[in-house]
């Protein structure tokens, strides 16, 4: 039989999916572990850490689905990005992986600003700014900082290439996952010399570097046993999650634009060239198909209905408990009797910092507009519309840079909501679709894993057997001038704020 397993290493949970090659979900694991921070600042994780989790996933994926040695197998992985690890001669870790999100290498990455400048990184990496979070500042800081571990490094390692490695035996890389890393030229499509002389490293210390969806070889004797696995899986390269959870909602081609709402509100909009925001607000990335781009975004505006859920919804999270409803479901039933627009009620969900477009780390969270007239409800709505707000604001931007969207695939915990995924497509006045599988990233992974092996021709093939639209919703004419009005307004009081922003705590 023919399998394929879609490993998705996320930043506190791996997920490992089995499917068939209709795309069914035959089974799914989630192994959950905790991020190591010594200190402010600092995140770490250790490598066995990730593997054990791995093992413990494929053990439970073969107690709901068996799975045996003569069935044909191949794995993709959907990967966290910029995690970082450090390896030596002999294919042992130096120390622990420094996690994506970790931002010690602050002063590292002004280092970078000085001698390379912020726009020569976007022309270069397309980066908008040398960030802590980017490999490159974190190689630095271990030359600065822990000179021993960086002498006998012989390999720097992100996350993807460190289980392909332990499963292969093989170095593998590829462009949707280093792109990101400011070493790599996203346009010549090799490393960064210049930055690799300034950073001290030769390009041997990384893995070559290949497509999404190519196979690199046979998992070993030594793995298939720690696994559990059949010997003649074939183990492929996969893409960087957003990448790989765009594919697994059938957002392959120019035109089309996927969402996520989760702890996080991501976007990703491939391009057929590479394409550069004047303004040097929108990031460009490597896509998960040949010589193709995406266009990616991410703003911490998505965690702001799960603060309110928590905060403001006793009610809904109490009933969630005794397994009356769900308390999203409820709060979006509360929405949903509110008129679109919240009858004047806007929010800003900027409860952390604003991302692309509108960058400003210093923005705060603001309600606009409340009367005595308004209810729970309505803040509830003006939430679901402020996030809203923000993917017609991504969307405008990609316009002003020659992209035109035509299709919005929705994904994530904010795609069960009808009631949202409507509110959606009326701000946008664009046709939102949502897909089947709630397992997208894990669904794209595999996908480019059956591409690599051969038993679809190609992606477009791929895609149209294993993924599924689940519903479309076609945006309401009558709520289009209120929500122009009320997205206006939104973009009114970011400006006007903005001084207030600055001198805020």
């Amino acid at each position: 039989m023919k399998l394929l397993i879609g490993l998705d290493i996320g930043t506190t949970a791996l997920k490992a999916a089995l499917f068939d090659t209709a795309g069914k979900l035959l089974a799914v694991s989630t192994q959950e572990y905790s991020l190591i921070t010594p200190q402010v600042n600092y995140v770490e994780e250790a490598g066995e850490v990730y593997w054990s989790a791995f093992q413990e996933a494929v053990k439970e994926l073969k107690e709901i689905h068996p799975i045996h040695e003569d069935d044909e197998i191949a794995l993709g992985i959907s990967a966290q990005g910029e995690t970082l690890f450090f390896m030596d001669k002999e294919g042992r870790l130096l120390r622990n992986a420094i996690v994506w999100m970790d931002n010690r290498a602050a002063e590292e990455a002004k280092m970078l600003k000085e001698t390379f400048t912020d726009e020569r990184c976007f022309q270069v990496t397309g980066q908008v700014s040398f960030e802590p979070c980017w490999p490159a500042s974190k190689i630095l800081w271990v030359k600065r900082h822990e000179p021993e571990i960086f002498e006998k490094t012989d390999k720097f390692l992100l996350i993807e290439d460190y289980f392909i490695y332990r499963m292969t035996g093989k170095f593998a890389t590829e462009g949707s996952l280093v792109c990101s890393s400011t070493y790599w030229d996203i346009i010549q499509k090799c490393y960064w010399k210049e930055m690799l002389d300034y950073l001290g490293v030769r390009k041997e210390q990384f893995p070559p570097v290949y497509e999404s969806g190519e196979a690199i070889g046979q998992i070993t004797k030594e793995a298939a046993q720690e696994l559990g696995l059949p010997g003649n899986l074939t183990v492929c390269t996969g893409a960087l999650d957003q990448a790989a959870g765009a594919i697994g909602a059938g957002n392959c081609e120019e035109g089309m634009f996927s969402e996520t709402i989760g702890a996080a509100l991501a976007i990703c909009a491939p391009v057929s060239r590479p394409v550069f925001d004047p303004n040097r607000r929108m990031p460009l990335h490597y896509f998960a198909v040949p010589d193709t781009y995406m266009i990616h975004t991410f703003t911490n505006g998505g965690m702001t209905l799960r603060w309110f859920r928590d905060r403001f919804c006793p009610i809904e999270m109490e009933a969630q408990k005794l397994g009356v409803d769900d308390a999203y479901n409820m709060i979006s039933k509360e929405a949903a009797k509110v008129p679109a627009g919240s009858e004047g009620l806007v929010m800003l969900p900027h409860l952390a910092g604003s991302n692309a477009p509108d960058v400003n780390a210093k923005a705060k969270g603001v309600w606009f507009g409340f009367t005595l007239q308004h209810t729970r409800a309505h803040f509830m709505r003006s939430v679901m519309e402020s996030l809203g707000y923000i993917v017609k604001r991504n969307i405008d931007s990609l316009g002003d840079m020659g992209i035109q969207v035509k299709e919005i695939r929705s994904l994530g915990g904010g795609s069960k909501s009808p009631v949202w995924n409507q509110i959606k497509s009326d701000i946008c006045q664009i046709p939102l679709e949502t897909v089947t599988s709630v397992e997208a990233a894990s669904l794209g992974a595999a996908i480019l894993a059956g591409k690599a092996v051969g038993i679809f021709g190609n992606l477009k093939e791929a895609v149209e057997n294993m993924v599924a639209v689940k519903e479309r919703t076609e945006p309401n004419l009558d709520n289009q001038k209120i929500y122009e009005e009320g997205y206006e307004r939104y973009q009114e009081l970011f400006q006007d704020l903005s001084g207030c922003f600055e001198k805020s705590i």
